[in-house]
C-alpha cells in the first residue's frame, strides 16, 4: 500500500475525503505530504501544513474528526519514541528548563496577545457557564473570573497566593473587587512588566520567578490559586506542586486548580505542540492528579467545563483573524507564522470538540473545612 493510499483509508475512517468538497475534507497542494506524514507523524503533518502542503476550509472540525477516531497511534516515529523515553527517565519540567516555554511562547509581542485575547487578557478557558450562550468573549472571561472568586470563599483581607499570574488581570480582579492581598509568581518577563503595570497601587506584589520559590514565603495564605500553570508543571513534579501549596495554605483555607486535563496518562505532549507552542507542556489527566494530591487535601469540587474552551479558542482565532493585517505589519510576522498559529488554535479546538481534552476546576481542603458547596 502506498503512503497516499495508507492516509487515505485512515482518513477515511474520520469520514474526511482527500480533494473532498466538504468543510473538513483535505485538500492537497504537494503529493510529497503523504509521505512526510507517515514518516515524521504530528510534527510532519502539522509542518507541511505551515509549509502549504495542504489545507482545510474547516481546521477545526477536521481535527475533532481526526481526534475521534483515535488513529494517533498510526504515526508514531523513531524521534517520537526516544521523547517518550526522555520524558520517563528525566524531569523536562525542571527549572531550567521550565523558562524555555516562557521565552518561546509567552514572551512574544503583547501585541498579538492582546489582539487576540481582548481587553481581561485572559489566556485561559472562558466560563460561558449553563445560562452564558449569548455571551461574548469578554463577557464569558470575566464570569471565569467570578466564578474563581465565588469558589474560594473570599473575604476582603485576605491574602492570596497565585501561581502562574498570567497577564495579572485576576490579581487585578481579586484585589480590586474583593479586597485581598495578591501574591504572584510568574516566570514571564513580558506577563511580569504587564500585570505589574496593570495591579500598580493595588495590594499585588508581583514577582518574576519559578512558581517552586513560592516554598519561601514567610507566612501562609488564606487561600492559593493556580489558573493554567498546572500544563506545565510537569508529571514528575505533580507531588511536589501539590505539597507546596499545602505548605502555603494556613488552617481553613482553599485552593483551586484550573487546568486542561485529558482522559489518559500521558507523560510528553504532542510532538508539534512541544516543538512550536509549549515546549516542556503536558497535560494531566484525572489518575495523575488525584496520586499528586493523595493524602494531601481533601477533594471538594471537581468542574469540568472542557466545551467552553472550543469557544473560547474560535473567539480568538476570530479576534487574531481580524487582527493579522495590522499585526503581519507592526510585528513583522510571515505567513507561516499566521498558518502556524491557525494550527494551534483549530488542532487545540478540535481536541476540546472531540472531548479528548478538559477544562477542570478543582477545589481542595485540608480537611478541616466542615462544609463546603459547590457553586457555578
Amino acid at each position: 500500500m502506498s503512503a497516499k493510499e495508507k492516509v487515505t483509508t485512515l482518513l477515511r475512517a474520520a469520514d474526511i475525503e482527500i480533494d473532498g468538497t466538504r468543510p473538513w475534507d483535505l485538500q492537497v497542494h504537494d503529493e510529497r505530504v503523504y509521505q512526510r506524514v507517515l514518516a515524521e507523524g504530528t510534527v510532519g503533518a502539522g509542518e507541511a501544513y505551515m509549509d502549504g502542503w495542504w489545507d482545510v476550509e474547516r481546521l477545526d472540525e477536521f481535527f475533532a474528526r481526526v481526534l475521534r477516531a483515535r488513529f494517533d497511534g498510526e504515526f508514531r516515529t523513531l524521534s517520537m519514541l526516544r521523547r517518550v523515553l526522555l520524558s520517563r527517565i528525566g524531569n523536562l519540567q525542571n527549572r531550567r528548563r521550565s523558562r524555555q516555554v516562557a521565552e518561546q511562547h509567552y514572551d512574544l509581542s503583547n501585541r498579538l496577545y492582546e489582539a487576540m485575547l481582548g481587553p481581561t487578557m485572559q489566556y485561559t478557558c472562558a466560563y460561558y457557564g449553563p445560562n452564558g450562550r449569548e455571551a461574548t468573549l469578554d463577557e464569558a472571561q470575566r464570569a471565569k473570573l467570578a466564578l474563581i472568586a465565588r469558589k474560594l470563599h473570599l473575604e476582603p483581607g485576605m491574602r492570596v497566593l497565585e501561581l502562574g499570574g498570567g497577564f495579572g488581570e485576576l490579581s487585578r480582579y481579586l484585589a480590586e473587587e474583593h479586597g485581598c492581598e495578591v501574591v504572584t509568581y510568574n516566570i514571564s518577563s513580558q506577563q511580569v512588566e504587564y500585570a505589574r503595570s496593570l495591579c500598580d497601587g493595588l495590594p499585588v506584589e508581583i514577582r518574576q520567578r519559578d512558581y517552586r520559590e513560592a516554598a519561601k514565603e514567610p507566612a501562609p495564605f488564606d487561600r492559593v490559586v493556580s489558573i493554567g500553570l498546572m500544563e506545565h508543571v510537569g508529571p514528575k513534579n505533580y507531588r511536589g506542586f501539590f505539597d507546596l501549596i499545602k505548605s502555603r495554605l494556613k488552617a481553613g483555607g482553599l485552593a483551586l486548580v484550573h487546568t486542561i486535563g485529558r482522559n489518559n496518562s500521558r507523560t510528553m505532549a504532542d510532538p508539534w505542540i512541544t516543538k512550536y507552542i509549549f515546549p516542556g507542556g503536558v497535560i494531566p489527566s484525572e489518575a495523575q492528579l488525584t496520586r499528586g494530591k493523595e493524602g494531601l487535601f481533601v477533594l471538594e469540587d471537581w468542574h469540568n467545563f472542557g466545551p467552553d474552551y472550543d469557544r473560547t479558542l474560535k473567539a480568538w482565532e476570530a479576534n487574531f483573524l481580524a487582527a493579522w493585517p495590522e499585526l503581519k505589519e507592526q510585528e513583522g510576522l510571515d505567513e507561516r507564522f499566521y498558518r502556524m498559529w491557525r494550527y494551534y488554535l483549530n488542532s487545540s479546538a478540535g481536541a476540546f470538540r472531540s472531548r479528548g481534552l478538559n477544562l477542570w476546576q478543582i477545589v481542595l481542603s485540608q480537611g478541616d473545612v466542615a462544609r463546603y458547596v459547590p457553586v457555578r
